[in-house]
């Protein structure tokens, strides 16, 4: 003892001492313990001076080992043993969820906390280990919560157990309970769902165990409920649920709750936080899910209805005259009762005869039979029974119903595990036949307990002759032999029912007769009704009234008979069954009918003694209930109540200590401390650790003696276990211990195993490679001897090389000497020869200077003698035309025929030329008055004009006049007035004076006040301004938190999706298995004699029957790939396709909005790093970013408008340009014709040009006049001429006229005057008539699309004027800090920069654009003039005189250029020579197919691509490939072929995936492929918000006629399947890293502690226990390796960086949520040293993401609350630090915050545990602040997904630059 004081009593130690209220509490010794005084504290800081009874115990003791050389007592046992306590806390806590499920899953009893889960598990390992039946006993007080435990154990095992083929078993199970708890639960004083019936579910597994099936019993269903309820409780759920519902069920004719007898009884209505149209709507989804029909559930809510109403049935008091003496009481019900009415017409019954037998019985004696009336009492309590007897028939049927679903038919039972949920002990004011039935369950299940914990283990021992000393405990077995004995409690009740008079006094008179002698029975001191029983848990007095009439449980038959035949087909079941079917014990609630009808009378009395009472129904049910039991390994659940009054923070530990005590935990942990709980037989020992002995130890005939030599070995301490006659026993903890060791041998044979498998291995390669050594030697030496013979000869031939070659080095020597001196002269040379040449140079440069001064004096004079040589010809010219002119007028005189001839014509042609003069005179005399017509009319219109004006003003002097009259009256009058006011107005200013001198006072106090008003104005604007910016940001958050639940659940919704279409084809295929196996049983019976086929294993038949329509090509190898095999530097340009190219800014779709007043660091070094931020953050102050972000906005706008008018204007000259090549209709003699009349046009243009050059000229020095006297002249000389000309010209055609005057005629008969002879002026006319419609039309075109055009740039225009005005506002505005000022500078300077190269855009695009026409003129000039042939589309280009040209191509090769050398000498014009460059070929970027070829395309592009080969390609090659034959088909027009190919893909990419879906290389290729085709879809979809980046040859390569938005969307849900199933895959992966290198790796030396002494210590077995991959000192590395490698996956495949940092996000929230909730449940891990190791370990993991370049935000953000947790773990915990911890662990929910102070333990002595009173405060303290609903739950929840986003990422590679490579094996593509 005084070894156990030194250790236990030192200074510091922690106690348990005795408490008044809370029965212990915790203290520390302030002093040494050292005699029987004890100086304490205790946990309210209070000093006590104790006397010491009971040995000091340390808290941190093992809280699952018991030691048994200390001292046991309450405090230290109280959370030790192998019975689970649960405490009901009367309220939802977070620790049920599913995650804790998983957390259990494979953890022994012991690693973690204690849990309904943790005794789920034990019983699901014992099941699959010992392949033995199961039971978790789970009882309890009322109200302690053994219903919702049962629920959870059956939900755990539905989680755990379910199949992989997902029966719906499983949720079957579980929908079983709400249908339960509608019909069997209800409300009581202690409990709001207290379970009135008891049930006990076997669940069913199969082999593989998987939840197979399951079965119910149910165990006395408190009837009298439905009639009855006491004060304050309620009748069962499903009647409140109907009347909350009873608008949907009009037909019911249901009321309110209060309005019905059998629900207004207890005054209690409603339950608090309970919907019971909620539960209702449950209740409907579990009944549908196991099988009910919707009939079958309109007939239950039709009789539970009816139940309701028939409650409600109005029953009088009446009197029947039976004698003239004698009246006899009677009841009568109104013929008109609506309740009445609406049972009967619910059950579809009649009225009138159920009415009578409400009211009157039939008796039957031995001879006749005659009716009785019944008193209103006998009357009302045969309604109840009826409304009870209906009730109990459905709840019976419900269950069967219930079994029916869940059993499973076809297949073999295996075993099961059953959950018992059996009521718990009662004791009311009044307690009834219920009562007693319930605590006799209970008395049997106590007596089963003790029998299994108490009574076994102790005979076990003495069986075994193992040394035990015998240990005294209650045992309740003379309680049970009270109730069920012979002349016990049941067997009185049973004798007095069939006592023709017995009654309830007479049988409880015989129960003080006869049950005297029992111990556990007494009699009340007052009263003869009620008895006593001593129950286990307490006294309990019961009250005899109704014992007999409840337990015949007597109903009326002839009501019967009326029920039964009634038209409900659910009546009909219910009360046309077999009596037999009442007898079942399966269904102890089933109640035998006593009451007698004519068919009966002859009953003998022999045969009325076997029907069975309810007593003895329910005696033989737990019976057979013990007898499951027994068969089954029990595992003990014991629900305590914290207080009587179901207060949710109330803990009376009085209570609870007695309900321990009451319950046996107290026995249990005393028993299993002392005892030993393990027990092997011999041989199965010798089995299980045969490999811990040696095989010359074995002894075959004494497995004893080699069971002892194996623990001899390896347990020294014999203590820890003993041998029995067939067993061996151990103490708690050696088995494990054992198993270990197992599990270590196991281990290290398998390493000599691999050792010699190795060396085995390795010794063959030996010889093989000494085999391939000798070989190579042999050669070797071959090699070398001829190489030696070689050499020898090679000796003899380089002497005679020598020879030579130093003759040749001679002559070397010597040509290097000759060719430097050669060189020495070269150079002189050509310095002489330069000087020559300068000279040379100079001489021709001024020769140069000379000839064109010499030229230019030349041309002057040749210009001038020109002037001169031409007026000569002039005149001699003019002087031969007449010489011609007379000697023509000569002929003409003597040439007779000629005249003759031409007569007529010279009449025509005089007559005309008359004409033509007169029509020239009338024409200048009309013009001379029209001129002075208009002349004329503008004098007279300029008179009217001034004559109006002269009445005008004449009115306006007349009305002056009067005026002025006016005036000058008003003046006399005014004068005289102004005397007055002057002298008023003296007095006014004295007065004035005065008010100016008080208002300028007034002024003063105001200006104060204003200038006061305007200080405060001016802080409440910028408040205001502040808490408008924290509003925007709110909301702004708010709605992107709702945009990424929207988004959430629709990808939830989509995962579901493909889940669910995962499970059908998983049905489907093992339907056609089954199939095909049915049809391969009748041919095998038939002797068949045909092979055996199989499909692939690993492919559906779906797959198998389209890779059968594929021919099988070979996968070809070849490293050359052509472009595709390597990736393209232009792709790197695609990180900056963010970017404008010309002004440098950001496009308006990737500009991110939200950005708010933070600095994006992603915006700021995405110009270092050229990586792609497809979102770019704009770059914000932080404090008072609100203007300039508006200001950049709008600016960014009118940019955006500028760039849609500059494509608008682009598109326009497009066209035009597109007009311009179209080639005219016309023939070639017109085109010939247009050419010679624009060569006409442009030498007449260039002479009106010299003209009014001249002109110009001649105006500057004062002569134009003359200049243009001069020029008419020319033109008239020139004009006559050509009127000579004309003539000529119109005799010669005369003849070809004819036709044409014909025509003219029938055309223009009536002004035939104006057709000439040769047709002329009518072909003029009619080609005239023809452009003018032509224009019209195009000019009424132009106007109408002005017009549009205009009303545009108005509009434009004014949002132009507007935005600028804002834009200049918010520049312009004072700058209230230095960034502002700062941020306006950069945008004013970006702005001008932006317009100043959007204006040298413009110039160039103009210069660019006149370039071009001018080129297109001089081109056709030259097709025109014959010097060249038309080169189409071909580039003509000015020879160099090399004759070539080089282009540039980007990425595909450059074609060369073939080009002529031409030569002056063959064109005498002089013209320059033309170098023709042969047209290089322009590709559409499309591939072409044929329809037969897709499948070819998809199978090779899609299904046979290796990740392997497509890391060598460039990124996105197949993705490329797709679209570019999607655009094919778009090219073609071809609806069917575009949604044929889309589908293929769609269809083979799926079966990809889902066949390599464990393939991370294969999923990755594909997402990232998948994704950029839906890239490639958007970019040229043709939408304006996606053309931003493009380039003009991109945006005409956008799609034309297909809007393939529905399978973009289609492809994105795609993309988000294959993402979510790479983040399940790649969270597989690192799951089993976490822990270890998240939680147990120890990185920091110096910092390792031991574990603290207060840990539980781990009981697991070997193979229980979870191993770790890899070693703990190495997870880290390892997991840092595995994200590295899935890092390095990514990026080889192409993924975008967006993506790669949503991947990372989602894994490193995994990590977070899987080591927080393993520590959450781990209190071995919670002390300081652990969070110091955590939080370097996590620290490691932030610096790989930065070192990886995953410095994002969102991606460590996620790592906060583990991070949080390990600082939790390491700050200091005083009440100073309150503050501080709660804002440092605001990741962390306040459920979190309180589990790690509870867990957290100190290492060593030279801590403290977190006081209590902190741990509360710190709780007051979180209360405040407020949580989310993600932060209400203990463990995080590890399947939470984050909303994948896919930003648009441009593609800057052209499509016309993309080869298709060897290796694809595509040749049918042929690119276009």
């Amino acid at each position: 003892m005084s070894t156990l004081c030194q250790e236990l009593g030192s200074l510091g130690a922690r106690i348990w001492i005795p408490h008044a209220e809370k029965v212990w509490e915790g203290a520390e010794l302030l002093e040494d313990y050292k005699g029987k005084i004890l100086r304490i504290q205790t946990n309210d800081d209070k000093e006590l001076n104790k006397i010491h009874k009971k040995y000091p115990k340390k808290i941190k003791q093992n809280a699952y080992k018991i030691d048994p050389k200390k001292k046991q007592h309450v405090p230290s046992i109280i959370n030790n043993g192998i019975v689970l306590v649960a405490i009901n806390p009367y309220s939802e806590l977070p620790i049920y969820s599913t995650d804790t499920i998983f957390a259990y899953r494979g953890q022994a009893m012991g690693d973690l906390d204690p849990h309904i889960f943790a005794v789920a598990e034990e019983a699901y390992t014992k099941l699959e280990r010992e392949q033995r039946d199961q039971s978790i006993i789970v009882s309890g007080e009322s109200g302690a919560g053994k219903t919702v435990s049962a629920k959870y154990a059956m939900r755990y095992f539905a989680t755990v157990g379910g199949s992989a083929t997902e029966t719906q078993v499983e949720k079957k199970v579980l929908a079983s309970s709400p249908i339960m708890e509608a019909i069997g639960n209800a409300k009581t004083t202690r409990n709001d769902n207290s379970s009135r019936f008891g049930k006990f579910i076997e669940i069913h597994f199969s082999p593989q165990y998987h939840i197979q099936g399951a079965s119910m019993r149910t165990y006395l269903l408190e009837k009298s409920r439905v009639v009855f309820q006491a004060p304050e409780e309620r009748n069962y759920h499903i009647f409140y649920q109907l009347c909350a519902v009873r608008d949907s069920f009009p037909d019911l004719k249901l009321d309110r709750q209060d309005a019905f007898h059998y629900l207004n009884q207890g005054s209690c209505s409603g339950i608090q936080g309970v919907n019971d149209a909620k539960q209702f709507e449950e209740t409907c989804s579990a009944l549908s899910l196991l099988g009910f029909s919707e009939r079958e559930q309109k007939d239950m809510w039709h009789i539970l209805a009816a139940i309701l109403h028939l409650g409600n049935v109005f029953i009088t008091e009446s009197v029947v005259e039976e004698s003239d003496e004698l009246d006899s009481e009677c009841s009568v019900i109104a013929a008109d009762d609506p309740h009445l009415v609406a049972f009967a017409n619910l059950l579809q019954l009649d009225a009138m005869e159920m009415r009578s037998w409400l009211c009157q019985r039939r008796i039957v004696s031995l001879r006749e039979a005659f009716l009785k009336p019944m008193t209103v009492v006998e009357a009302v309590s045969a309604r109840d029974a009826l409304a009870k007897h209906i009730y109990a028939e459905l709840f019976n049927w419900i269950v069967a119903i219930v079994n029916k679903a869940l059993q499973t038919s076809g297949s073999q039972q295996q075993r099961f595990i059953g959950v018992l949920d059996i009521y718990g002990f009662e004791t009311f004011e009044i307690n009834s036949f219920e009562q007693f039935c319930i605590n006799y369950a209970n008395e049997k299940l106590q007596q089963q307990f003790n029998q299994h914990v108490f009574k076994l283990e102790q005979e076990e021992y003495l069986k075994e002759d193992i040394a035990w000393k015998f240990i005294d405990f209650y045992d309740n077995q003379p309680c049970i032999d009270l109730i069920e004995t012979r002349l016990g409690i049941l067997d009185l009740l049973d004798e007095e029912c069939k006592m023709p008079k017995g009654t309830d006094n007479s049988w409880v008179e015989k129960l003080y007769s006869k049950c005297s002698s029992f111990t556990h029975f007494a009699r009340p001191r007052f009263g003869n009704s009620a008895f006593i029983v001593c129950h286990f848990a307490d006294k309990v007095t019961y009250q005899s009234n109704g014992f007999l009439d409840k337990n015949k449980d007597t109903v009326i038959e002839e009501q019967i008979n009326v029920i039964r035949n009634g038209q409900t087909k659910l009546i009909k079941k219910l009360f046309c069954k077999d009596e037999s079917a009442n007898k079942k014990l399966t269904v102890p609630a089933g109640r035998t009918k006593v009451s007698v009808n004519p068919k009966a009378a002859t009953v003998g009395p022999a045969q009325r003694h076997h029907k069975k009472t309810v007593g003895s129904q329910f005696r033989d049910s737990l019976n057979m209930l013990m007898s499951t039991l027994n068969a089954t390994t029990p595992h003990y659940v014991r629900c305590i109540k914290p207080n009587d009054v179901k207060a949710q923070v109330e803990y009376n530990p009085q209570r609870v200590v007695q309900q321990l005590r009451a319950c046996g935990v107290l026995e249990t942990i005393r028993i299993s401390a002392a005892g030993f709980p393990s027990r092997w037989t011999y041989m199965e020992f010798f089995q299980r650790y045969r490999v811990l002995c040696r095989s010359s130890n074995i002894q075959r005939n004494n497995m004893k003696g080699t069971c002892e030599h194996i623990l001899k070995n390896f347990i020294k301490d014999t203590d820890k276990y003993q041998f029995g006659r067939t067993k061996i026993f151990f103490r708690a903890g050696q088995v494990a211990y054992l198993e270990k060791l197992r599990a270590d041998r196991r281990r290290a044979c398998c390493i000599i195993i691999q050792k010699q498998v190795r060396a085995f291995v390795c010794r063959k390669r030996y010889l093989r490679i000494k085999r391939s050594v000798a070989l190579l030697q042999r050669y070797g030496r071959g090699l070398l001897a001829r190489r030696q013979a070689q050499y020898l000869r090679q000796t003899a031939a380089a002497i005679t090389l020598q020879r030579h070659v130093r003759g040749w080095l001679c002559r070397v020597r010597y040509q290097k000497l000759r060719s430097v001196a050669v060189g020495l002269q070269r150079h002189g040379r050509g310095l002489l020869a330069r000087r020559r040449y300068h000279l040379m140079k100079l001489n021709h440069s001024a020769i140069v200077i000379q000839r064109h001064i010499r030229g230019w004096l030349a041309r002057r004079r040749y210009q001038k003698k020109r002037r001169h040589i031409v007026l000569v010809q002039c005149v001699v010219r003019r002087w031969l035309a007449r010489r011609v002119l007379r000697r023509l007028k000569a002929e003409a005189r003597s040439m007779e025929h000629i005249k003759k001839l031409n007569k007529g014509l010279e009449n025509k042609i005089i007559s005309l030329q008359q004409r033509i003069d007169e029509l020239t005179k009338e024409n200048g005399s009309l013009k001379l008055l029209q001129s002075e017509n208009v002349e004329l009319r503008s004098k007279v219109e300029s008179l009217a004009a001034t004559e109006v004006e002269w009445k005008k003003a004449t009115i306006l002097v007349n009305e002056q006049r009067a005026k002025l009259d006016l005036l000058e009256k008003e003046l006399h009058q005014e004068r005289d007035e102004k005397m007055d006011l002057i002298n008023e107005k003296d007095r006014l200013e004295a007065e004035k004076k005065e008010e100016v001198e008080k208002l300028n006072v007034e002024n003063l106090t105001l200006k104060e006040q204003r200038d006061k008003l305007n200080e405060e104005i001016l802080i409440s604007r910028a408040g205001a301004e502040e808490l408008l910016k924290e509003r925007l940001q709110k909301e702004k958050a708010l709605l992107e938190r709702e945009q990424d639940q929207d988004r959430n659940a629709y990808q939830k919704l989509l995962a579901d999706y493909h889940l669910l279409e995962t499970r059908a084809e998983t049905a489907e295929r093992e339907l056609a298995q089954e199939r095909r196996a049915a049809r391969r049983l009748p041919a095998r019976s038939g002797g068949a004699s045909g092979g055996h086929q199989r499909s692939l294993s690993n492919a559906s038949t779906a797959s198998a029957q389209d890779l059968e329509n594929v021919s099988a090509l070979s996968e070809q190898t070849e490293d050359d790939y052509g472009y595709g095999s390597v990736r393209s530097t232009i792709s790197t340009s695609s990180g900056t396709s963010g970017v404008n190219h010309i002004s440098g800014r950001p496009a308006i779709e990737n500009i991110d909005w939200t950005a708010g007043t933070r600095v994006s660091q992603s915006a700021v070094q995405a110009p270092a790093s050229g990586s792609d931020t497809t979102s770019p953050e704009v770059s914000t102050p932080a404090s008072g970013g609100g203007p300039a972000v508006e200001g950049v906005g709008l600016v960014l706008k009118l940019q955006q408008k500028v760039k849609e008018l500059e494509k608008e204007n682009d598109r326009l000259r497009r066209r035009v340009e597109s007009l311009e090549k179209e080639d005219s209709p016309s023939d070639d003699l017109t085109r010939a014709r247009d050419s010679f009349r624009v060569q006409e046009l442009e030498m007449e243009n260039e002479k009106l040009k010299s003209n009014i050059a001249t002109l110009r000229i001649a105006a500057a020095e004062g002569s134009g006049s003359q200049e243009l006297l001069s020029q008419f002249q020319a033109l008239q000389a020139e004009h006559e001429r050509q009127r000579e000309e004309c003539v000529q010209l119109r005799s010669v055609l005369a003849s070809h006229t004819q036709g044409l005057k014909n025509v003219a005629t029938n055309n223009y008969s009536s002004h035939v005057d104006i057709i000439n002879e040769d047709g002329e002026l009518v072909l003029a006319f009619e080609a005239q008539k023809k452009v003018t419609r032509q224009l019209e039309k195009e000019l009424q075109d132009e106007q109408i699309r002005h017009v549009e055009l205009q009303r545009d740039f108005e509009c434009l225009r004014e949002d132009y004027v507007k935005q600028r005005k804002l834009v200049s506002a918010n520049l312009t505005r004072s700058p209230q800090s230095q960034t502002e000022a700062v941020m306006q500078h950069e945008i004013q300077r970006l702005t001008s920069e932006n317009l100043d190269l959007q204006e040298r855009y413009d110039d160039v695009s103009d210069q660019y654009r006149k370039a071009k026409k001018q080129v297109k003129l001089l081109t056709k000039k030259l097709n025109e003039a014959g010097i060249m042939e038309p080169l189409g589309e071909s580039t003509l280009v000015a020879s160099d005189g090399t004759g070539t040209a080089q282009h540039a191509s980007g990425i595909s090769p450059a074609h060369r250029v073939a080009s002529t050398r031409g030569n002056t000498s063959g064109h005498p014009e002089g013209r320059p020579n033309l170098v023709q460059r042969k047209k290089e070929r322009d590709y559409l970027g499309m591939f072409e197919y044929r329809k037969d070829d897709e499948a070819v395309i998809v199978k090779h592009l899609i299904h046979d691509l290796k990740p392997r080969v497509a890391i060598t390609l460039l990124p996105g090659l197949p993705a490329y490939i797709l679209f570019m034959c999607i655009r094919y088909t778009d090219h073609v027009n071809d609806d069917e072929k575009v949604r044929s190919l889309l589908t293929a893909t769609i269809n083979t990419v799926k079966k990809v995936i889902k066949k390599r879906h464990e393939d991370l290389d294969s999923t990755v290729l594909w997402l990232s492929n998948i994704l950029r085709l839906l890239h490639n879809l958007k970019q040229y979809s043709g939408d304006k918000a996606f053309q931003a980046e493009n380039t003009p040859k991109q945006n005409e390569q956008c799609l034309r006629n297909f809007d393939l938005a529905e399978y973009r969307q289609v492809l994105s849900d795609i993309v988000v399947w294959i993402y979510q199933g790479v983040i399940r895959y790649l969270e597989e992966r690192v799951q089993p890293l976490v822990v270890p290198a998240i939680l147990e790796h120890e990185a920091i030396a110096g910092v390792h502690q031991r574990a603290p002494g207060g840990m539980r210590g781990r009981l697991a077995s070997a193979d229980r226990e979870a191993e770790s991959p890899v070693d703990v000192q190495k997870a880290l590395d390892a997991l840092v390796m595995e994200l590295s490698s899935i890092n390095r996956c990514l990026a080889l495949h192409g993924v975008d960086p967006e993506l790669v940092v949503q991947v990372f996000r989602q894994l490193f929230y995994f990590i977070c949520a899987s080591a927080l909730n393993n520590l959450l449940l781990r209190k071995d891990l919670c002390h300081w040293a652990k969070g110091m190791q955590i939080r370097y370990n996590l620290s490691y993991l932030e610096q790989w993401a930065r070192d990886q370049k995953l410095q994002d935000p969102m991606v460590t953000d996620t790592l906060q609350p583990i991070v949080q947790a390990s600082q939790l773990l390491q700050a200091r915990k005083t009440e100073e630090d309150i503050q501080s911890l709660c804002d440092m662990c605001n990741q962390l929910s306040m459920f979190q915050i309180i589990k790690i102070l509870n867990l957290y333990t100190p290492a060593d002595d030279c801590e403290q545990r977190v006081p209590v009173p902190f741990i509360r405060k710190i709780q007051n303290k979180l209360q405040e602040r407020q949580e989310n609903s993600q932060q209400t739950t203990l463990l995080m929840d590890t399947k939470f997904s984050f909303p994948v986003r896919f930003p648009f990422n441009p593609s800057k590679i052209r499509l016309e630059d993309i080869e298709v490579p060897e290796v694809l094996n595509l040749p049918m593509l042929k690119k276009v």
